[in-house]
């Protein structure tokens, strides 16, 4: 190129950079971007750029371009290519140190609006946020930590705001989603809070679960909102419900009458309440306040010797909060929110008058059935004298024993629910569950009761935390063996043998852990199951096995008395019958015992003859079958003369194959090939056999299984 192309190429590029720079020190927001942008892009055509005489790379720091440089450009003229390129680098170097002194105090200012937040100073905390915007506007977790703020404050189209300015920081900001849809929840936008949640999930699927929960919450106030909207338009048209319904409450409202007068105005306010929409204005007519305020009425609820027309008026008001309660989520969450109702529950539960506890059952009855007034009964109330006195209700002999049970059974249900369950069980609540468990005699509870109490707990082991808080009781564990003892009898009736049934179910999921508790009573639970062995009922025997497979391997004791007693006989019957988990818990139980005891390997080899019994398990589809029976196999070879009874059988292609890899399971692998090491030992033709199969070579390759 010529002197003159060059020359007007170069001052091409400054009038570019020149427009560049004016349009940084614009006021017009979207000016400055543009030029940011395009700033950026020349440094980058730059950085890649080599000068044609030199050969040096021009070296940039790509940090945006200041919008106030403090060198300007005189003229064209003066402006060559290299003092154009110090001033931009030096320009960018300022910038950049700039920024992270502002990083540094935006950084500082954040925290401060933290403190703030966290003792509710909620204006502080968005002044504190704001200074640190001043200073770095591109920090996303200021925008979403003021619009938490604001919501609180209930400014919530200026949180609004603030999650938009954040996703423009981060397009998939969670938090900026989860405030703004709380923003719009405030402010009854629900399309568009239900449209905030949903989006969380496409940014990250794993949160589903808590997406749920705000979409629950949406639908929840939505529905409260029309049910409102709904009552004070038939308040206003004048409908008779309505005007009844609040007449009676200014009546109620009345101070120092009678407690026959609030007892006759509730019950014919209990009439009145004939749907949701009745409901509602009881609600947002100050209804709870009335009730919950007045002297007289609260000193009924507590008095747990109530005099006549006392327990009158106690059954009144807990008539009246069954009928306003049922099915609306909010009534029980205001009532249950309402000022000593805690304490009157508990009170009224464990009254000495029947009909109290029966009507103070049915009122929890209400709440119990779904999560959220489950939640709100194990939030707000007393849950050890909770579930002490709906122990105490179930011994009952009238209809309290099954409302209680309903209770009881509906709480430890509800998966959502055992995080409560989780915290409190050991301090709290252990006691009283073992206690019902106590009382679970046939004198006491019915079979249906009975039934149910136990799938109580059953429910509780589902949770791993819970059940070893459960193992690691010993009264626990004394109380299901009295409980065994108690219904496992031949004169009682097929509904006590459903209830042996579950007993075992429950001591199945116990055994599961591995403890101290276990280990010491091993022998005692070892005794009841050897016992249930002969039971002609299948789910008995497969949980008797079941225990047995659990308890054997932590207490050898055990182990040896289960020999001496017959056990390795009946499980070899059972194996026979082939029940599948039948067979799955039989043979790891011969495993155990061929393992620890002789007379156990003695007696596999003396009731399965040639040990057809074992080596056909070995073609089962279950592989924790297929390797307790290689492992059972491999301890019976060290009899004398075992293995050469199954010379005739294929069970060393049987072992090879799955030594080999036929197997998916490293253990079982390992298992067949200690196994098949044995046979070739204990009988020398099998090793023949071995080799003319080129299994040497494959049992070496096993040997990284065996450790």
């Amino acid at each position: 190129m010529s002197d003159d192309q060059n020359l007007e190429k170069f001052l091409k590029e400054v009038d570019e950079i020149s427009d560049i720079l004016q349009s940084l020190n614009s006021e017009d927001t979207s000016s400055q971007e543009r030029a940011i942008l395009r700033a950026d892009q020349k440094l980058a055509i730059l950085k890649d750029k080599e000068e044609n005489q030199d050969g040096i790379r021009i070296k940039t720091d790509r940090t945006l371009l200041n919008k106030s440089p403090n060198s300007t450009l005189s003229s064209k003229s003066e402006m060559s290519q290299d003092n154009f390129i110090s001033i931009l680098e030096k320009d960018a170097s300022e910038r950049a140190e700039k920024r992270r002194q502002n990083k540094a105090l935006a950084n500082a200012l954040k925290d401060k609006g933290n403190e703030a937040f966290a003792k509710g100073d909620y204006e502080t905390a968005i002044q504190h946020y704001s200074e640190g915007l001043e200073k770095l506007k591109d920090m996303q977790v200021l925008y979403t930590n003021r619009a938490q703020a604001y919501i609180k404050l209930e400014k919530y189209q200026n949180a609004i705001s603030d999650c938009e300015w954040a996703l423009k920081c981060d397009e998939n900001c969670v938090k900026a989603y989860v405030h703004m849809g709380k923003a719009n929840l405030g402010l009854k936008n629900y399309k568009e809070a239900r449209k905030c949640y949903k989006k969380i999930t496409d940014i990250d699927f794993s949160k589903e679960k808590l997406v749920k929960g705000y979409l629950n919450q949406v639908d929840f106030q939505e529905k409260k909102d029309i049910q409102e909207q709904k009552a004070l338009q038939d308040l206003e048209a004048g409908k008779e419900d309505a005007i009844s319904i609040t007449q009676l409450l200014t009546k109620l409202s009345k101070a120092d009458q009678s407690p026959l007068y609030y007892s006759g105005g509730i019950q014919l306010l209990v009439q009145a309440l004939k749907d949701c929409t009745a409901q509602t204005l009881f609600r947002i007519n100050s209804g709870f306040s009335i009730i919950g305020d007045n002297h007289i009425i609260n000193r009924s609820l507590v008095s747990r010797q109530a005099n006549t027309i006392e327990a009158d008026l106690c059954l009144s008001v807990l008539s009246l909060w069954k009928v306003v309660c049922s099915e609306n989520d909010e009534n029980q969450r205001v009532l249950i929110g309402q000022p000593n109702v805690n304490s009157q529950i508990i009170a009224m539960l464990t009254s000495e008058i029947p009909e109290i506890q029966n009507k103070t059952l049915a009122l929890l009855n209400v709440f119990s059935t779904t999560e959220e007034g489950g939640s709100l009964l194990l939030k707000h109330l007393d849950s050890s004298r909770l579930f002490e006195s709906l122990v105490q209700c179930v011994t009952a002999k009238d209809v309290r024993a099954s409302t209680a049970v309903d209770v009881l059974y509906s709480l430890t249900q509800q998966e959502r629910l055992r995080s409560f369950f989780r915290t409190n069980f050991t301090s709290e609540l252990l006691p009283s569950f073992t206690s019902l468990l106590k009382n679970l005699r046939l004198a006491l509870v019915n079979v249906e009761e009975c039934l149910r109490c136990v799938a109580v707990m059953g429910h509780l082991t589902e949770d791993g935390v819970i059940r070893r808080k459960m193992a690691g009781s010993s009264e626990l564990w004394d109380s299901c063996l009295q409980l065994v003892d108690e219904y496992n009898s031949p004169t009682l009736g097929e509904g006590h043998r459903d209830v042996l049934a579950a007993i075992l179910g429950l001591m199945f999921n116990l055994s599961l852990e591995a403890n101290s508790e276990i280990k010491e009573r091993g022998v005692d639970i070892s005794r009841r199951c050897w016992s249930l062995l002969d039971s002609k009922e299948g789910i008995i025997l497969t949980r008797s096995v079941g225990i047995l497979s659990r308890v054997l391997p932590q207490c050898t004791a055990a182990v040896d008395l289960s020999v001496q007693e017959g056990v390795v006989k009946k499980l070899i019957k059972l194996l026979k019958a082939g029940g599948k988990k039948t067979s799955l818990y039989a043979v790891k139980v011969l495993a155990v015992c061929t393992k620890e005891n002789t007379q156990a390997k003695k007696d596999v080899f003396k009731y399965d003859k040639d040990f057809g019994i074992l080596v056909n398990l070995l073609r089962s589809e279950d592989e924790i079958t297929v390797g307790n029976a290689a492992l059972c196999l491999g301890n019976c070879f060290d009899l004398s003369g075992a293995a050469a009874t199954l010379l005739q059988s294929d069970v060393l292609k049987l072992l090879l194959s799955l030594a080999g890899g036929d197997s998916k399971r490293p253990s079982v692998q390992q298992n067949a090939a200690i196994a098949l090491g044995k046979l070739c030992t204990a009988e020398t033709r099998f090793l023949m056999q071995l080799r003319e199969l080129h299994g040497i070579e494959i049992l070496n390759s096993c040997m990284k299984h065996i450790k």
